[in-house]
């Protein structure tokens, strides 16, 4: 018998990881199919409702129920942010592997409970950074290792999405502090992500926030303040001597799920965009002069685990393939690959330090030592102005 699966949270996120549990062993058949135990919502009543819809052989109102459901072994956690520390950490400690949506945590101290829990456990527990999974990204990963662009001196990150960029669009959790600082850690980890997958750490950086919009209209009549910011930006310094920049925006319109990366090196560059995400772009000094230029390099069978899904080339993935991807993934890891391509909570640990320091950065205009990173700056301390 497969993995008994709990799944916490039945929202966007919630469906798409009871998909790829769903998928997984259709896709890749060296994996055993998982069992779908349990689902736990907000109420007992869309709890049952979602578990029927999503194929899980019962709902609670209660997550607790689920982690102590001893048919469980492995706990998706897909709630809103501020409910992923203490979730991870209880189903650590119950004997459960965890997969856990980013961001890791909405402070520091609790990114570290997290990771604490994590090794006491001797369980696996990885985040949902799908967009690493993408067969383009590993090729990217591929050319860097063999030095196809040489050395990289410099990184450039972005991420655009345009669905807080409605001045009319009404306060919701995401705009709460307890949530977060905003597109930092609603955003910023996912190119960071990247960032540690193709290239490394951020060592140093100095950052700045914005806040487009000051208040939000309710659902009534009123206004409530914005209380994190919708804009970020850094500049920062890695562990392998580039220097990067990193832009993310969730007010930008137009932009609707964009990623970009500019990778160069001293023999060329790589060019990546997730609003064409399977497509990846390479110029190489290698080339002859007349020659030279980016060249397109289209998703295809050759590119893995491309060919688990599609047998042809150009025909391209999607978002909730990448999650099938990372769900196999999750699997290699539990069942003792240890080459599993996944960020770890030891390696979300890094990509959090990242986040806090930005933030730190921002409210002291200076730049900061990631590493000397401590718990001062919670999201509650944030300056809202």
């Amino acid at each position: 018998m497969g993995l008994g699966v709990g799944l916490i949270g039945s929202g966007y996120m919630g469906k798409c990881h009871a998909l790829a549990w769903t998928s997984v062993a259709t896709v890749f058949p060296d994996v055993r199919r998982p069992r779908l135990v349990a689902l736990a919502d907000a109420t007992p009543e869309l709890a049952r409702q979602q578990a029927e819809a999503f194929g899980f052989g019962k709902g609670t109102g209660d997550w607790r129920d689920l982690i102590s459901d001893p048919a469980v072994d492995v706990v998706s956690i897909a709630a809103p942010n501020e409910f992923h520390a203490d979730m991870a950490v209880a189903a650590l400690e119950a004997g459960k592997h965890v997969w856990c949506e980013k961001p890791m945590a909405t402070s520091l101290e609790d990114a570290i409970r997290m990771r604490d829990a994590a090794r006491r456990s001797g369980k696996t527990a990885i985040l949902g950074y799908n967009y690493i999974q993408n067969p383009m990204i590993r090729h990217a990963r591929t050319l860097i290792a063999e030095g196809k662009i040489g050395v990289v001196n410099h990184i450039r990150l972005e991420m655009d999405e345009d669905y807080m960029a409605d001045p009319a669009e009404p306060f919701y959790w995401k705009s709460e502090r307890r949530s977060g600082y905003g597109a930092l850690d609603d955003f910023a980890v996912h190119p960071l992500s990247l960032l540690s997958i193709l290239h490394g750490r951020i060592t140093s950086l100095v950052a700045d926030m914005a806040k487009p919009y000051e208040e939000r209209p309710t659902r009534g009549d009123g206004y409530r303040l914005v209380e994190n910011h919708d804009i970020a930006q850094a500049l920062f310094r890695t562990d392998a001597g580039a220097s990067g920049v990193l832009m993310v925006n969730r007010s930008a319109w137009g932009r609707k799920g964009r990623i970009a990366l500019q990778i160069f090196g001293s023999k060329g560059s790589i060019l990546f965009d997730q609003e064409r995400m399977n497509e990846l772009q390479i110029y190489s000094t290698n080339d002859p002069l007349d020659l030279q230029g980016y060249r397109t390099i289209l998703a295809a069978p050759t590119h893995p685990p491309y060919r688990q899904f599609i047998a042809a080339p150009g025909h391209g993935l999607g978002f909730n393939e990448l999650k099938v991807i990372e769900c196999y993934e999750l699997l290699q890891a539990i069942f003792g690959e240890h080459d599993a391509h996944v960020i770890d909570f030891e390696r979300g640990l890094e990509i959090e330090r990242a986040v806090h320091a930005a933030a730190q950065s921002a409210e002291g205009g200076t730049w900061i030592n990631v590493g000397s990173v401590g718990f001062l700056m919670m999201p509650e301390t944030l300056n809202p102005s």
